[in-house]
Parts: structure tokens; sequence; C-alpha cells
């Protein structure tokens, strides 16, 4: 494979259908599982009819249904360890949400060794709740001879909960496809302590030990160190709620380790529940392959406008993430479908075609508000105010009401632009209703109407919203690390409450 690509759909499928053999070098997952946060989780709808696959997005619905009995029956018939590893759950457990958990994650862990090349690695990410559990069922699919690592990543927060410890780390379990000296793997080093640079400075450290086992003298080497092999305990600090993009987002510096560790450049990197993007980010700044898999038009939209903002200012186009997704509507027809089928993947979807960020994730108290964009477009970009984009998103039917309803949310908001896209055509009356609303004059000197629709048809066709750009000053999505021509990380971009706090800031030196 020598494109990089993201999918949308049901990642058991997706595996299934375009992943071949032995083709990935690395894979990096993080389930969704915990009962006391909401993610983006597979699901049923009541009558349990639909696929347990479809999305009910940041809402955990693990339960033991009908889906997750048929998937166990389907495993256990195909026999071999995994079948008796979950004959075992399924007698210790009963028939429970963790059992339904792992049914759903048993013929996928299945599919993803079979796409692992016999020198590739994965890590499984998961929380304590599970891990245990995880560990056999891996066990079972790879073979505990393959098993390399239990990494515990340790960090803080706020506290939470009374009468037990605090619980401040994960659990990422580490597997190889084959033998320890056939895989890929490139050691990683830490750093060494104060005291020990005090004593040796970065002179590499040689010790001995006599025949009967004692501590022999250290003596130096003029060789500089690389430092202390990598343990198997990773302090890195989570990525704080006021930047996260998703509510389960890892930081880059985890990934970072992964990637480095376990391929080499030009290598494909898998991430089959890819959220927001870490894996693909970070794949694409070391320079590997990479696939990434998600079941909500909402992950597929991040992870678009998060590359795009990391690479927004590196000059050389040629430099720039080359990808393709699979799974979009296309077409019309395929919007419409998706209209049908889904109103919340619809309007996740259609935001993305505009650059627009989703601003709520769950049904009801949206206010009006279905994403947001924002733009600069004064010089002075110390005291530039950040100025908004609302936007709505309808699927069914519009009216007149839909324009009026929008023009009072821009009154509320205090936001410079409304934007109304709609499946089915505006009404003359809409049409009216928007232009009476005026114009935004920028200080640029260019005039952008205050209310403007826009049809799915015209944003095929080419049209976008009508407002002041200006690459390197706009702002969309609360950015990622941009990437320079070298590689590296510079600033990062403002999160929406940190624009709130900006503006109110500007505003009281005023």
């Amino acid at each position: 494979m020598a494109e990089n690509v993201l999918y949308y759909g049901d990642n058991l499928d997706i595996l299934r259908q375009y992943i071949k053999d032995e083709t990935i070098d690395l894979i990096y997952l993080d389930p969704p599982f915990k009962s006391d946060q909401d993610y983006n989780v597979l699901f049923k709808e009541q009558n349990g009819s639909r696929s347990a696959a479809q999305i009910k997005a940041f809402e955990d619905t693990w339960e033991w249904d009908m889906t997750a009995a048929k998937a166990y029956q389907n495993i256990v018939e195909g026999g071999g360890k995994v079948a008796e590893a979950m004959l075992a759950f399924r007698t210790y457990l009963s028939e429970n949400n963790m059992m339904a958990y792992l049914s759903m994650m048993a013929p996928r862990l299945i599919e993803l060794q079979r796409v692992l090349k016999n020198t590739g690695s994965i890590y499984l990410h998961c929380d304590p709740t599970a891990s245990h559990y995880l560990k056999i069922l891996m066990d079972a699919v790879f073979g505990p001879t393959n098993f390399r690592n239990e990494i515990v990543w340790y960090y803080r927060k706020w506290p939470t909960g009374k009468y037990t410890f605090q619980r401040n780390h994960d659990i990422i379990i580490f597997y190889s496809k084959s033998g320890r000296r056939t895989r890929t793997f490139n050691q990683l080093y830490m750093g060494r302590t104060p005291s020990t640079l005090k004593r040796f400075g970065t002179a590499k450290i040689v010790s001995g030990y006599d025949k009967e086992g004692r501590r022999l003298p250290s003596k130096t080497e003029s060789k500089p160190s690389a430092g202390v092999r990598q343990d198997d305990v990773w302090e890195i600090g989570r990525v704080p709620p006021i930047k996260q993009l998703f509510p389960t987002e890892k930081p880059e510096p985890l990934l970072e380790r992964i990637v480095r560790a376990s391929s080499n450049e030009g290598d494909i990197v898998l991430d089959p529940f890819c959220g927001c993007g870490t894996t693909i980010v970070v794949s694409e700044r070391l320079k590997r392959r990479w696939i990434g898999i998600d079941i909500t038009h909402l992950a597929i939209t991040l992870i678009k406008h998060r590359l795009a903002d990391a690479w927004a200012h590196c000059r050389d186009s040629r430099a720039k993430p080359q990808y393709k997704v699979i799974g979009e509507p296309k077409d019309l027809s395929g919007a419409r479908m998706l209209a049908k089928e889904d109103p919340y993947q619809f309007q996740w979807w259609a935001l993305g075609l505009v650059g627009a960020r989703p601003v709520e994730q769950k049904k009801g108290a949206d206010k009006g508000i279905d994403g947001k964009l924002y733009f600069h477009d004064e010089s002075d970009n110390k005291k530039a105010r950040t100025k908004q984009i609302v936007l709505s998103v309808k699927s069914g039917s519009v009216g007149v009401k839909d324009t009026r309803d929008l023009r009072g949310v821009l009154d509320r908001e205090g936001a410079q632009i409304g934007v109304l896209i709609c499946m089915e055509k505006p009404t003359r009356a809409m049409r009216t209703e928007a232009a009476s609303a005026g114009f935004y004059k920028s200080p640029w000197g260019g005039k952008h109407p205050v209310l403007q629709i826009l049809t799915i048809e015209e944003l095929f066709g080419g049209r976008r919203i009508d407002y002041p750009y200006s690459e390197g000053v706009n702002i969309t999505f609360k950015k990622a690390p941009k990437v320079k021509n070298t590689g590296t990380i510079s600033q990062m971009h403002l999160s929406d409450e940190e624009e709130r706090q900006e503006n109110s800031k500007s505003s009281k030196k005023k």
C-alpha cells in the first residue's frame, strides 16, 4: 500500500474488506470501554435490530444483546484458543456488559492478528477495569510467548472518588506477531538522573560483577551515553480538557514513543479506533504511512482538519499529508441516504465540508448552533479579536423559521456571520430573510453576507462560505502542533475556552 487512507465505517468490516494479510507493521488501538465516561462506541437500537457497529456517538451503551450473543457464538464455533478463552469468560462473567465487550473485541483482534506482519507489533491501550481480561484474550489470539510488556502510562489528574487510592494510570498491552529477534524494535532511552549526571557527566557508565556476584567499582568510557534503556512505566501528562479535540484524546508524546519504538520510516501504522487522529498525526510527522478507521463522521472530520492545521504553514506542498477518504458520501444521492439513516452523522459530515468544528456532541441543548468557525481579519495579530461564524445544519425540510432562528442566534452570540447548511433547497422567503440581514464589513475592505444559505448540492459544486480568510491567520479547529519543513513542532492553537479568555482579557484592557 503506497498511500495513506482514512476509512469511515465499522472497523471489523473495513479490516475484512480492505486490509490484506500481513501488510501492517504496527497497530495501536484504544477501544472504548469505560462505563463512567461518554465514548464513541458500538451500539444497538432499542429493538436490537440494527448492527452493533452503528454509532450513537459518545454514549457508552455496552450491553449483552442479540448482536453480542451472535458475535460470541461465531467465535466459539470457530474453535481454537480464542474459543476456549471466550467459553471460560462466559462461565465466569455470565451475560453482562464486560462479556459483551469481549465478544465484540475478539473478532476484531483476530482480524488485527491476520493483517499484522510477522515483524510487526500491536499495542492495546485499555483501562485497568478491562486490562486483565484483554490480556487473556490477547494471549489466546497472539500467543502468550509473544507478550512483550505491560506498559503503565502514569499521569496526574484532579482527584476523583473516595475510599480508594487515586487511579492515575492506564495500561498498554504490548504483543508482537512473532519472536523477539525477528520483530521490529528500536531501543529507546530515558535521561539519566541529575545525581548521576553530576557525578559522571554524559560519559557512558560501565559496571561489572565479580564471580561471586558482587558489584565492581564503576568506570567510565569517553563515549557519550544514550541514557538508560526505556522502562515500562511512562510518566507523560494527559491532554488538558481545555485542549481536547475528543473526550479520550491521548497525548502525542505517548504515541510518538510507541511509533518510534516499533516501526521505521515508510512502515504502515494502523489505528482501527482512530478518534481524533493522534496516531495519524504522529505517524505522518515521523514519516510513516498510516491507515485510520473510525465509525463517526465527527472523527473523520476532526482528523482531516487536524492534519490540515498541523501542516498549514509548510511551504512545500509535496511535504503536506497526502491521503484519501473511503466511506464518505461522494454525491447527492449518498448525502441523502446519510441524512435519512442518521441525521447526526449527516450533521458532522456536512460541517466537515466547510471546515467547521462541531460544538455539541450530545442530543439536545445545542441552542441552535451545530458548528463554529473562527477567523481573524485584523492585521495586528497581538490585538486582533477572534471573530466567529455559527452554523446550523438541517437534514430535512426547511422554512423561513430556520433562517429567522439563525438570525436570533447571531444576535445572542455576537457572531459576525451565520450559515445555514441544508439538504433541501431553500424557499424564496428564506433567501429574502437572509438578504435582509445585510453584510459584515471586514477591516480588510470586503463585504460578506451576514446570513448565508448553502445547500449540499452547492457544496458538492464547490461553493463555500463567504468570509474573510488569510492563510496563517484564520482559525478553524483547535490546531495541532504545526509542522515546519524541518519536521519540528511549533506553537499550539487556542481552544474555544482559551479564545474566550483571550477575548475577555482584550476587552478588559480596552
